[in-house]
């Protein structure tokens, strides 16, 4: 590893302490922290000189992944619901309500896919391997999901999947749209017992 992998390197490992230092402290003790932190990311996007097509904040190919992808993406949300209402474990809500989780999940999905992929993945490609980013990648997306077992396994496959969807792509709009679809598939069957709300950091052990 040169130099300049190693400033990527020690770059990336930063951005993730900052993330894990907001879940596991800063957004109770200084909430409005995380413009600073995606501040952090936005100032090295700047300095590298990275584009917004490069990050994957673009619509030119979205016809392309949606053409290539929806079918299983689809496929997976229909076989969670079909698993929820045979094991009866779907979350009492209105169609209504659930289409409202789905519009507001989208944004929380991009910004989560932006943040694995825009900046974690591009800057571990810069270092490693192209066959070892998917891991890595997914590796570190679980981690931020600790200690919620439950999302840690979710989090590790799709953020596989995602990622070697991405290194293909490169479009976080359809992968936040995916993550969108997952995710509240995942809110509507899996029970909080389970899932413990989705929640992650000191607020699971409330749960």
């Amino acid at each position: 590893m040169n130099r300049r992998q190693k400033l990527i390197a020690a770059e990336a490992a930063t951005g993730f302490a900052l993330i894990m230092l907001y879940i596991w402290r800063l957004r109770f003790t200084a909430p409005r922290a995380w413009i600073f932190i995606l501040g952090f990311f936005i100032l090295s996007h700047i300095l590298r000189g990275e584009r917004t097509a490069g990050l994957g904040l673009r619509w030119d190919n979205f016809r392309e992944c949606v053409e290539a992808m929806a079918p299983a993406l689809l496929l997976l949300a229909l076989s969670l619901i079909a698993c929820g209402v045979l094991l009866e474990t779907m979350r009492p809500i209105s169609l209504e309500y659930g289409f409202m989780c789905l519009l507001a999940y989208c944004p929380w999905g991009i910004f989560q896919q932006y943040l694995l992929n825009g900046y974690i993945a591009n800057r571990l490609a810069a270092v490693v391997s192209a066959r070892r980013v998917p891991v890595m990648a997914a590796t570190l997306f679980a981690g931020v999901h600790l200690p919620n077992w439950f999302l840690m396994v979710v989090t590790f496959a799709m953020g596989y999947y995602s990622a070697k969807i991405f290194m293909r792509y490169r479009n976080i709009y359809f992968l936040g749209l995916a993550h969108a679809v997952i995710g509240t598939a995942l809110f509507v069957v899996i029970p909080d017992s389970i899932s413990h709300h989705l929640t992650v950091g000191p607020g699971f052990f409330l749960r």
